[in-house]
């Protein structure tokens, strides 16, 4: 019998026995701010890590660890993060056009010393020739005592007209959302900004201060007539002190204003609550929310309360009611 293949289904079916067969394909695999995205049948996950951890699936349960994005860190970081080490947060990312946009965040802890960096690649195959990331340096950057907002966790979302808008926020003033430019490279010009998210914050700190407006990681998905803002609330980070949940709110617009299920807006502290932890996981959150094969799946980390507080993946399909998403909660 003459069987044909071709070069790209063989690497297709290459990466497939590597992951299901292979000796470090896990099931329990520990992750920090998880996105996903889904090239020629296996699952990508990007998530916080050095050069920016990235994990293949052929099944979204059995895991691969690859090498990372980056194996030494974007020359700019320098001039941002003084004595950065390549340990690169919170990244977002896309396909538009036949590319990869994945976006990411350099920081200092605590402090909005940040920015957000872009890198480009045609495939998301290492095994591919045409593999290569491309890095694109700063798409947005917050700079102490100037900005009261900080420029990590980018989401990136198109409206109903085909404009690319990037939503992104920790703590400070809250979430921002800000027009992209057409090649997604830069902040459009003239500068357009919305304030999509945000809850009460003590205005004596010094602005240097995060504050104690603790909400972070927006991410939007667009389900029906609604664009949905998924975000979270509380701490993150804090082992068995980790008090982080998701809460969401939605609008007919890609740049809201974002509701409750109450009817409180989320830029006036609104937000329906999703998810949250319990006596086995002591937080849950930065999530991202995705279609893939006709189902709607959540993706998050959450600190394993029997693990001494390590950050797990954690995946779950979404169920509607009544137009509002709902998981199942933690076990």
């Amino acid at each position: 019998m003459h069987i044909s293949i071709s070069l790209k289904a063989l690497r297709v079916l290459l990466l497939f026995l590597c992951i299901t067969v292979g000796a470090f394909a896990q099931t329990d695999i520990v992750v920090h701010d998880p996105v996903a995205i889904k090239e020629k049948g296996v699952y990508h996950l990007f998530c916080t890590g050095r050069g920016i951890s990235h994990f293949v699936s052929t099944d979204l349960k059995n895991w691969e660890k690859l090498d990372p994005v980056f194996a030494e860190k974007p020359t700019w970081t320098n001039s941002v993060v003084p004595e950065f080490k390549n340990h690169i947060w919170a990244p977002d990312i896309i396909e538009h056009n036949g590319k990869y946009y994945l976006y990411y965040s350099v920081s200092a802890f605590a402090k909005n010393t940040s920015a957000i960096g872009l890198t480009i690649n045609t495939t998301l195959d290492p095994n591919s020739e045409d593999y290569l990331w491309e890095d694109q340096g700063i798409v947005v950057q917050s700079i102490p005592n100037r900005d009261l907002w900080n420029a990590i966790d980018p989401n990136i979302i198109f409206d109903d007209n085909g404009t690319p808008w990037m939503s992104f926020g920790s703590f400070w003033n809250g979430l921002k959302m800000v027009k992209l430019s057409k090649d997604l490279k830069s902040i459009a010009q003239p500068e357009e900004w919305k304030t999509i998210a945000k809850r009460e914050r003590s205005f004596d700190l010094d602005d240097k201060d995060p504050g104690d407006a603790a909400l972070e990681a927006p991410f939007i998905f667009k389900k029906g007539q609604y664009y949905y803002l998924f975000l979270s609330w509380d701490l993150c980070c804090r082992g068995e002190n980790s008090t982080y949940k998701v809460v969401v709110g939605r609008s007919t617009s890609a740049t809201g204003p974002f509701m409750d299920a109450d009817g409180k807006a989320l830029n006036q502290g609104g937000g329906t609550l999703l998810i949250q932890g319990n006596e086995n996981w002591y937080g849950v959150g930065h999530n991202s929310v995705y279609t893939f094969d006709g189902k709607d799946y959540y993706f998050s980390h959450a600190y394993d309360a029997n693990d001494n507080g390590t950050p797990k993946l954690v995946v779950k399909e979404i169920t509607w009611d009544n137009g509002w998403p709902v998981v199942e909660p933690m076990n």
